[in-house]
């Protein structure tokens, strides 16, 4: 345990940010997986259009790098679009 006090109260903003991570991450998993669920369906292009703009809002905070967000995004939409022909 640390007994400085600029690092008790840093462990303090880490743990707060990690949970607002896990969060954000958990969300994202459901958001690909209802997108890929609905792919051939009439609720494809929302879900779709959701999970993206969650991917999105992820990058922007920072709990996504841009570049993973963007292999994310592309690997989605390959992944619905073979799923919608099947």
């Amino acid at each position: 345990m640390a007994n400085i006090q600029s690092q008790i109260k840093r462990n303090r903003q880490n743990e707060k940010r990690r949970l607002r991570n896990r969060a954000v991450r958990a969300e994202l998993k459901t958001r690909e997986k209802a997108a890929q669920a609905a792919a051939g369906t009439d609720r494809e292009d929302d879900t779709l259009r959701i999970a993206i703009k969650r991917i999105d809002m992820a990058a922007q905070k920072g709990v996504l790098h841009r570049n993973t967000a963007a292999r994310r995004k592309s690997r989605l939409v390959a992944r619905v679009r073979r799923s919608a022909e099947a």
